[in-house]
């Protein structure tokens, strides 16, 4: 299929991102998993438009979830993610908040500021799983605020 039979099969918006920005990161080969991020990202804007600021951590987490499926988003709520120390599986695992697409780790905050350590453990869930991209999205401010994270 050529390059303008896929474009003429794509929504001239996807998740609030225009086709022109999808393609142009697409064309960045930089830009590691571009379309499944902003869809992530879209789709984040839009729990947050619905609900605002100021709910649980927990109540983003079950509203994203059934975003990302009525979007038909494959998504892993929850897996656990075990750590290896010298070849050995360790006992004790990390719960992230989903990975989408089997790519991208997302991890969802509710807090009125992100902090450093807050950066620290996701980037110690991306290693953990693996994966090379993950997005931690705060719901607790005015606008959404979000962190592209890539090892």
């Amino acid at each position: 299929m050529s390059r303008e039979e896929e474009n003429e099969e794509r929504p001239e918006e996807m998740d609030g991102i225009t086709r022109e920005e999808v393609d142009a990161l697409e064309e960045d080969r930089s830009f590691l998993h571009g379309e499944l991020t902003y869809r992530i990202i879209g789709t984040a804007m839009e729990v947050h438009r619905v609900l605002g600021h100021g709910f649980l951590e927990a109540v983003y987490h079950e509203a994203l979830g059934r975003e990302f499926t009525s979007r038909g988003l494959d998504f892993a709520d929850e897996p656990p993610l075990g750590v290896e120390y010298k070849g050995v599986l360790l006992k004790k695992t990390f719960r992230v908040d989903f990975i989408v697409g089997n790519a991208i780790v997302v991890e969802i905050k509710a807090y009125a500021e992100l902090k450093n350590i807050d950066i620290s453990k996701t980037i110690n869930y991306l290693k953990a799983s693996g994966k090379e991209v993950a997005l931690l999205i705060n719901f607790g401010r005015e606008q959404l605020e979000w962190k592209r994270l890539v090892l």
